[in-house]
Formats: C-alpha cells, sequence, structure tokens
C-alpha cells in the first residue's frame, strides 16, 4: 500500500483527504491511501516519516511550509525560489520539495485577470503569500505585501488609503482569516473603498464566502475563494509523486 498524507496543524478545514479518497475511488486506484497527520510541532515530522515505511509523498498545510525546508533533501527550482513547500517527494530514500501552490493559483487566477488588474495587493506574508509572489512576478504585476505591523517590505491595513485602494484593484488573502471555524474574522481592509473593478481572491476555501469575499461582493467585486486552487495544486502534487 502506498501511503499519502498532509502534514499542518490543525487540520480539522483540510478537504484533502476527501479529495484524495474521492479520485482513488473514481479512477479504481486501490493501492494508494491519503492520511491527515496533523502535528502540533515540526519537530515530529521525521518520527512521523519513520512510523510510516510506505510514505511516497506529503502535502504541507499551515503553519510548516516554510519550516519543513529544513527536513527535504533538495528542493525544485520554483521552491527553492519561492522559500515555501507545500508538497515533498519521497524517492530513493531521499526527500524532494516542491510548490504546487504556485501551479495551482495561476491556473485558477488566469482566467479571472482583466487589463485592469494591474496592481495587487498580497495580504499576509507566510509560505502562501510566497508563491502568490513568484506568481505575479511571473505574470509581471507589480504588488505591496499588506500585514498588521508596517516593515521593510510590507505596509500596514491603516495605510491603505483611497489612492491606494483605488490602483490595486487584485486583492488577494494568503492569510488564514476567515477560516472554518473562525468564520467572524477577516483582514482590516478599508472595504467601503471596494468596487466592481475589484478582484479578491481568497486562499481560503472553508467557508466557501469568506467574510473577506463577502464584504467584496456587496461592493460589486468579482470574488474566488481557494477551493480550484486546492484541486489544481492537489492534481499537481499527484503528477510530480507518480513521475517517472
Amino acid at each position: 500500500m502506498k501511503v499519502y498524507g498532509l502534514i499542518g496543524y490543525p487540520l480539522s478545514h483540510s478537504f484533502s483527504k476527501g479529495f484524495f479518497a474521492e479520485k482513488f475511488a473514481r479512477e479504481g486506484i486501490k493501492e494508494c491511501m491519503y492520511e491527515s497527520f496533523p502535528i502540533p510541532a515540526i519537530e515530529e515530522l521525521p518520527a512521523l516519516i519513520a512510523q510510516h515505511p510506505d510514505l511516497q509523498g506529503l502535502n504541507v498545510t499551515i503553519p510548516y511550509k516554510q519550516a519543513v525546508m529544513s527536513y527535504v533533501d533538495e528542493l525544485s527550482p520554483a521552491a527553492a525560489q519561492i522559500r515555501a513547500v507545500n508538497c515533498i517527494r519521497f524517492k530513493d530514500g531521499r526527500r524532494i520539495g516542491y510548490n504546487t501552490d504556485a501551479i495551482g493559483f495561476r491556473r485558477s487566477l488566469e482566467p479571472l485577470l482583466r487589463s485592469h488588474h494591474d496592481k495587487a495587493l498580497v495580504l499576509g506574508t507566510g509560505g502562501a503569500a510566497k508563491a502568490v509572489q513568484y506568481v505575479l512576478e511571473s505574470l509581471n504585476i507589480p504588488y505591496k505585501l499588506v500585514s498588521r505591523q508596517a516593515g521593510a517590505d510590507t505596509i500596514a491595513y491603516e495605510q491603505l488609503d483611497a489612492n491606494m485602494m483605488a490602483s490595486h484593484t487584485l486583492i488577494i488573502n494568503t492569510t488564514p482569516l476567515g477560516m472554518y471555524p473562525n468564520v467572524d474574522t477577516a483582514p482590516a481592509l478599508p472595504y467601503e473603498l471596494l468596487t466592481d473593478k475589484h478582484l479578491l481572491y481568497d486562499l481560503v476555501y472553508n467557508p466557501a464566502v469568506t467574510a473577506f469575499l463577502q464584504k467584496g461582493a456587496d461592493k460589486g467585486a468579482t470574488i474566488k475563494n481557494g477551493h480550484e486552487m486546492l484541486i489544481l495544486q492537489a492534481e499537481a502534487s499527484w503528477e510530480i509523486w507518480n513521475e517517472r
């Protein structure tokens, strides 16, 4: 039996196990199983790997996409540039880190982009934000990072004025704000400045419409959650795990 799985903490929000269970059933894949492995600390990963000698691949979610890099032997070029890993392939005794978030995000975002979506705000600075930055750079879309506190490369939410909101019509939430079960939380944007020119993309997919997305929809903005991105990055993981 080939074992695949997901590490992160907590994992109550994750659809990955259900997704792969359905995929295996639909495609008649009988020799594979996919498990959730909630580990409270990344230091528990070696013990987890030792307990599952049939492990072929792992997905990695919040909060370990950057910390897990210390536990792989090699990085794909994209993962090395992004500095975050959300997919690990076990091959010939080695652990190879990849980033399929970037693949899923780009394939999901591109059909929604219009000519006026030429500047972006990226909310959050974690591992998922790194993949978003990588994609925006590859699409030649300049962006600003937004966080609770201003820093060398970030601006604070309270610095988002009318001009900034009007010129940055693509807004991507990479934080867990609004994720189940804390569905009433949302990034501290000046939502009253949103218009029908804005595109709000939330990497959160549970619930389907977060408070962030609902506030955008109320102003006529185009909205998109992270569910399609999840499917596309999961399929990309499967491709990586099964490459010859």
